[in-house]
């Protein structure tokens, strides 16, 4: 779907549609035309509430508060109401406080249209259409917000695709081919190695996790350095292409949607993407340990005593845990190669236990920085994520102690099983670096079942707001 932002006293009445935004469910606004129709069709103005009504060619849409999220959910809601006409063209105004609104509105809109079809033999002819976003003031500072919340929705719905492609149609080798693809385009820097160079080079953590695959692991490296940067950051994500539990097998019921445990890596790539689009002054690099998780002859077991890149042994007691292995020379790698870093951050769908925790919506975020981590959820929270911060402690981090090796890469108890997977990765974190660091837990919201708020079944291409806000604020 089309959108343009454009002057409301300019071109008027050529719309099909025109969408109304009801706020504060107030019924009695000036721009509620249509009163005694939507009181007898017991419209209340709630939340994801949406009514059409052909003959006035008008969508009443429920906003409950004046806020980013209640307007991404009301215009995504009226977006999909839309998306069932014919109807090609549809306005609406923006709120009061236009500059703020559109960000909403335009992401919303983007974000809510989205869907996924690659897999559908019925091709169904779909209709070119096109919201038209109307504002009263000066259109200049206004498209810029338009632009540049286009290009973070677009990257989105990019991470979106990537994430909900199937095991066999996205296998590291795909990955580090989409990677070029996004360096190609936006003219970044890029590196890819294979299993060679993690034997190497000593990465026998992330090496081991991919060995029984017929699909060979690639180290992605892609760096954007614009001219006089910031800052210099590192973005770390977790690429598990497939996961199957390695020798500690899943579950049947579990290893369905194990093709999301790659949204750590896609979240990086498609933030990369953005950062280069919108051309935000600071270095970073994008790292993705894309790695297939299988089961053979030569997969590594339980009982199996790995050694790092910095040289810290880890002992295996569960091949399931095997994103924090492929993070830990990740992070390793990064820091080795990378020199005066700023901040280093990581994405992964590491833990059940975050879901557990703080449920399907939620980013978990640690580090041993606490106003780093308050600044991580605040910025998630203004760009329409849902974040919290988990504590570490000493008790904890002795859940993790190995009686053979340096650490094990599961925890002694059943509890707290995000933040033991936090305390593992600290372990590869170099001191300089302790209070730069910050790790992502995506588990809940990377990928859910159901559609939420403008969110659809499936990918929800979690972490990219909150990091170009974050990025933004640092």
């Amino acid at each position: 779907m089309k959108l343009t932002l454009f002057d409301k006293n300019s071109k008027q009445n050529e719309y099909d549609i025109e969408i109304i935004l009801v706020l504060n469910k107030d019924l009695e606004a000036k721009n509620i035309k249509d009163r005694a129709l939507l009181k007898n069709l017991n419209f209340k103005g709630g939340d994801e509430e949406a009514v059409f009504l052909p003959e006035s060619q008008r969508i009443y849409v429920g906003c409950e508060e004046n806020s980013y999220e209640c307007i991404a959910i009301a215009i995504a809601t009226a977006v999909k109401k839309f998306q069932t006409t014919q109807f090609k063209t549809a306005c609406v105004e923006l709120l009061e406080d236009e500059s703020e609104s559109l960000k909403a509105l335009v992401e919303g809109a983007i974000l809510g249209a989205y869907t996924f079809k690659k897999y559908k033999s019925k091709k169904e002819k779909e209709v070119k259409q096109e919201l038209v976003l109307l504002a009263s003031k000066d259109l200049k500072k206004l498209s810029d917000i338009f632009n540049e919340s286009v290009i973070i929705a677009e990257s989105v719905n990019k991470t979106r695709d990537f994430v909900n492609t199937t095991p066999d149609d996205f296998y590291p080798k795909i990955m580090a081919k989409e990677a070029k693809k996004i360096a190609k385009e936006n003219d970044l820097e890029i590196e890819v190695y294979g299993q060679k160079y993690l034997q190497k080079n000593k990465m026998n953590a992330m090496y081991s996790v991919g060995r029984a695959s017929r699909h060979e692991s690639k180290l992605i490296h892609l760096s954007y350095k614009p001219n006089n940067p910031k800052k210099k950051i590192v973005l770390i994500g977790k690429g598990l292409t497939y996961d199957s539990g390695g020798l500690s097998l899943k579950p049947s019921d579990f290893m369905v949607t194990m093709k999301s445990d790659k949204s750590g890596g896609c979240a990086v790539l498609g933030m990369l993407n953005a950062i280069a689009k919108l051309k935000l002054p600071i270095e970073v690099h994008g790292i993705v340990g894309a790695v297939e998780n299988m089961i053979g002859g030569d997969a590594y077991k339980p009982d199996d005593v790995l050694k790092a890149r910095n040289g810290k042994t880890i002992e295996i007691r569960n091949t399931d845990a095997e994103g924090r292995l492929v993070l830990a020379d990740c992070l390793c790698y990064a820091q080795d190669t990378i020199k005066d870093i700023d901040y280093i951050f990581d994405y992964a769908t590491l833990t059940g236990a975050s879901v557990v925790g703080v449920g399907e919506y939620t980013t978990s975020i640690m580090g041993n920085n606490s106003k780093l981590k308050y600044k991580a959820v605040s910025s998630a929270l203004q760009a329409g994520e849902y974040a919290t911060s988990l504590p570490f402690n000493r008790f904890l981090r002795k859940a993790i102690k190995s009686e053979i090796a340096d650490v094990c890469n599961v925890a002694n108890t059943r509890y707290g099983g995000a933040i033991t997977a936090g305390l593992f990765l600290d372990n590869f974190v170099y001191d300089e670096n302790k209070e730069k660091w910050l790790h992502f837990d995506i588990a809940g919201p990377a990928f859910v079942e159901k559609a939420w708020g403008y969110n659809p079944h499936g990918a929800s291409g979690a972490g990219i707001r909150m990091t170009i806000e974050l990025l933004k604020a640092l």
